[in-house]
């Protein structure tokens, strides 16, 4: 059974089809297909010690390619929002390294990533993204969706309803102190 993705709801269907069109950009979730641009994207928009290898990608899109929210200007993937489902409900660093930790019954939606190619930045685009993936959670019935920031970014996520719980003592990824946020529905 197949997605289609909608930016305000899921809808199942039996149809091969897990395209659906979002304003002017199409949002589908990942394939393995998907790999080489989805590492592209990823290495045009964080430094090295943040980004995710090529590897890792191919390791999360195989435990949970339908928790990754691209976007496409027609078939050029310009942004997208990545993150796994757990029980667990602080974002740590394991989780960033080991996908085999997500549990599609998990409590709360991760996301890892907010990507969008800097020639289509401040157009909303990562917005629809981070909508859609809250939208998702809410349908399949989480407790909420969490994500870490750095400071710079606590006000833009602030918009979309998640806290700042303060700086994480569970994440340090790249070296980095991170803003855990929470949205709790």
């Amino acid at each position: 059974m197949k997605l289609w993705l909608r930016c305000d709801i899921m809808h199942s269907a039996k149809e091969n089809d897990s395209i659906k069109e979002c304003t002017d950009m199409t949002i589908r979730t990942a394939t393995i297909n998907d790999l080489k641009e989805i590492a592209a994207v990823e290495a045009a928009c964080f430094p090295a010690a943040e980004a995710a290898t090529k590897e890792e990608f191919s390791e999360r899109i195989q435990y949970y390619g339908n928790h990754f929210w691209l976007m496409f200007d027609e078939e050029h993937l310009i942004a997208f929002v990545d993150g796994f489902v757990t029980d667990t409900p602080d974002l740590t660093d394991e989780m960033y390294e080991k996908a085999c930790m997500h549990d599609e019954h998990g409590d709360w939606q991760m996301i890892f990533g907010v990507n969008t190619l800097p020639g289509y930045r401040n157009r909303g685009f990562a917005g629809q993204l981070i909508q859609c993936a809250i939208e998702t959670a809410k349908v399949q019935g989480r407790k909420g969706v969490v994500l870490t920031c750095k400071d710079r970014l606590v006000p833009y996520y602030t918009k979309f309803g998640f806290k700042n719980e303060g700086i994480s003592d569970k994440s340090t990824h790249g070296n980095v102190s991170w803003n855990q946020m929470r949205l709790t529905f």
